[in-house]
């Protein structure tokens, strides 16, 4: 047996039931982190050879397989826990079953010299168990124990030493969590910064410190037992956040809890994982019921994943550190999902995930796709697989390109994977289409967004022909010099035609509308009212001076800096706005993350009036009745809950209205749903339930998110598509 970049590469020789035995074990009884692809086998000439024996590694040619990072095995945690055991609370237990993989390898193939571990020499016992093939620990590259491996270090907010290292480290810093204290914990693929998630003086002085206003913070618990007093989780939630890939889950609240408000304020969820490491259940089991555990950062720059850069870069926040001295190679954020439809749904996919192959629907060139701007990410094809990158972050500053570049290189290199062509977003002013321009010898493709968006969809279900795209998401750079976000598409990988949209209103002062959502209020309301918008009995209304309301009425008379937009982003801020939720927004899709909570608490299925009209060309959505409906009743005093609800519900209506026009028009029954705004459980529940009882076929996306950060795969088939015709 010898290890390729391939697979595994076995010789086996004996009687023919045994032989015929052996290739069905290798189905039936993979060990637990094995992922078959395929199986190949050939006679050969008798070895007469008896014994078992692995060869050193063959790094030429093949396909290479990398395992994602994934949690403690039972079998691990049992050791973790048990005192007569020699590896009795040592941080970095693992064995073949469980531990780091994609965050230490340095080169392929997968072999201890290659990754970070290559400076730990093993020690007798653990070279013994590394050499035994009845070990659970046999070939178990970052195999260690105290006597031989890396080991924790707690330092101040300076890198001086705060206490001696190893156990004592970990007892010191769960006192100074105790005490309210701030704490750089470095993870599998960089640093979290921790506090006890039942201070509320600890969560605000985090969220002072980190410059996070509102955004709700991640919590990690020991256990499901732990995270059943806080939070409401479903058997499908328990099993994803068990399982070895240690995602982060959103579960809905409960009313009475001990967390503090700070950790989700104006929000229904919380976003839960289990430990992911043996360090963090060291820290978490008998301590604590939940740590927040955010990524290690300032918010829009990459989590910090080098020792020497979280002192420089996270000295600010944390009061201390608790690392050690086994290296990160390669940073890897949390994974994030929501059960919808009895299923995951990424929001984000990264630790846990990357960087497993998806299957794609037929195999084609190598092509390197470099996503958006915003949820960044990266994707290489090799013949009929595509392979993500983990989240790479919105890419608005040199140090999120940086790690998009450094992200690139790896994965070409560990992949062995020489793109044919790369593929971009249209928009002219995004670091990643610059960056795409910039590599050397390779055509570029631009790919229109929301046309990728709806390839990513069709692309992991493994669609051919022609679909109908309902792409709903912020924004995204149109074909007509427009910002499109809510859009219905027909077409395939290698062409589509624009069929319906929302009705386009400007945007006033441009991205600023994107901060400020009362100012997409005053666009729709401009737009049913005209100048006797600003006399409405709104409450926003109340804070715009005379002067402003000159001007914002001027910018959308003129288009003075106001872009049109068909964004369905947009208008859940506007509604947000003028129902009196949220005028201003500290994150991005907070107006509409929180219109979803109040409107989850109805149950009503009212609906407002909307119409859809063609002048030239597509089909619009006008929503201007359904405005004026919303500011009669909000002036009336209507439940801001039913009114959202009601416009979950119109939404929903719409699209089922409108996608049986495209029906009718086109022939096509199948329908794709993605873009940011499928996020929105209720929204896609209600989408898909319309459209289902109307005959379509309805697919939304599960193995990739359905924001910009399952982009690059859209991009990636379509390019692939484009290189067929060269």
């Amino acid at each position: 047996m010898k290890n390729t970049p391939g697979g595994v590469l076995l010789e086996a020789e004996g009687e023919e039931t045994g032989i015929i035995a052996f290739l069905a074990g290798m189905e039936t009884e993979t060990p637990p982190l094995a992922v078959i692809t395929a199986i190949k086998s050939e006679e050969i000439p008798l070895c007469r050879e008896d014994g078992f024996v692995i060869l050193p590694s063959d790094g030429k040619g093949g396909r290479v397989q990398i395992s994602p990072d994934c949690d403690v095995c039972p079998d691990c945690l049992r050791e973790l826990f048990d005192p007569a055991d020699r590896r009795y609370r040592y941080p970095f237990i693992n064995c073949t079953n469980c531990g780091p993989r994609y965050s230490i390898i340095t080169a392929i193939p997968y072999d201890r010299t290659f990754t970070t571990m290559a400076p730990f020499i093993m020690c007798p016992d653990c070279l013994a168990e590394y050499e035994d093939p009845a070990n659970r620990r046999f070939h178990a590259q970052p195999n260690a124990c105290p006597a031989c491996g890396p080991s924790l270090a707690l330092t101040d907010g300076a890198g001086q030493p705060v206490a001696v290292r190893g156990e004592a480290s970990l007892q010191t810093a769960v006192r100074l969590l105790r005490e309210g204290k701030i704490v750089a914990i470095k993870g599998l693929g960089g640093y979290h910064l921790a506090v006890d998630a039942c201070s509320d003086a600890a969560v605000r002085e985090l969220r002072l410190r980190k410059k996070r206003d509102e955004k709700p913070f991640a919590l990690m618990s020991p256990d499901n037992c732990a995270i059943r007093s806080f939070a409401l989780a479903t058997d499908i939630e328990e099993r994803l956040l068990s399982g070895p890939e240690r995602p982060i889950v959103l579960l809905q609240k409960r009313e009475e809890n001990p967390i503090a408000n700070p950790v989700a304020p104006a929000n229904g969820y919380f976003g839960v994982m289990l430990p992911s490491t043996p360090l963090h259940h060291l820290l978490l089991r008998d301590n604590f019921t939940a740590l927040v555990m955010t990524s290690g950062n300032i918010s829009d720059e990459p989590i910090a994943f080098r020792d020497d850069e979280a002192l420089e870069r996270l000295a600010g926040i944390a009061d201390f550190f608790l690392s050690h001295d086994r290296e990160i190679h390669t940073r890897t954020d949390d994974s994030v999902i929501r059960v919808f439809r009895g299923g995951p749904l990424f929001l984000r996919r990264s630790r846990g995930y990357v960087p497993r192959g998806i299957a794609l629907p037929a195999a084609q060139q190598s092509v390197l796709a470099v996503g958006a701007e915003l949820k960044g990410t990266v994707c290489l094809t090799r013949g009929d697989r595509a392979f993500m990158s983990q989240h790479i972050g919105d890419l608005k500053n040199s140090a999120t390109l940086r790690s998009l570049k450094e992200t690139v290189a790896h994965m070409q290199s560990i992949l062995e994977i020489s793109p044919a062509m790369v593929a971009h977003d249209l928009h002219p002013d995004y670091l990643s289409a610059s960056f795409a321009a910039e590599i050397p010898g390779l055509p570029k493709m631009g790919v229109q967004h929301h046309h990728a968006h709806m390839a990513s969809c069709m692309a992991e279900h493994g669609l051919e022909g022609e679909v109908i795209g309902v792409i709903f998401d912020g924004s995204g750079y149109g074909g007509d010099g427009t910002v499109w976000g809510g859009e219905f598409l027909h077409g395939g990988y290698t062409e589509f035609r624009r069929m319906a949209h929302f009705l386009p209103v400007p945007m006033p002062g441009g991205d600023a509308a994107v901060r400020e959502p009362f100012r997409m209020a005053l666009a729709w309301l401009h737009a049913v009212y005209g100048e006797r918008a600003f006399n409405l009995p709104l409450p926003f209304l109340a804070d715009t001076s005379v002067q402003e309301r000159k001007i914002y009425l001027r910018m959308l008379e003129r288009q003075i800096n106001s872009p049109l937009t068909s964004s369905c982003g947009r208008l859940f801020d506007a509604v947000a706005s003028i129902i009196g939720l949220r005028n201003l927004v500290t994150y991005e899709g907070q107006a509409a993350i929180e219109l979803e909570a109040l409107a989850e608490r109805e149950a009503g299925r009212r609906l407002y009036p909307f119409s859809i009209a063609r002048e030239k060309g597509p089909l619009v959505l006008d929503w201007r009745e359904m405005v004026e409906k919303i500011v009669e009743e909000t002036a009336a005093g209507m439940s801001c809950a039913v009114i959202a609800r009601a416009f979950h519900n119109t939404l929903a209506a719409a699209v089922a209205e409108v996608c049986e026009g495209i029906r009718a028009e086109s022939g096509t029954d199948l329908v794709v749903l993605s873009g940011g705004v499928f996020q929105n459980r209720l929204l896609c529940e209600g989408v898909h339930t319309s459209l289902s009882e109307r005959g379509f076929r309805v697919h939304s996306q599960r193995l990739v998110p359905p924001n910009d950060g399952g982009l690059a795969l859209g991009q990636a088939v379509i390019a692939g598509r484009a290189l067929e015709s060269l």
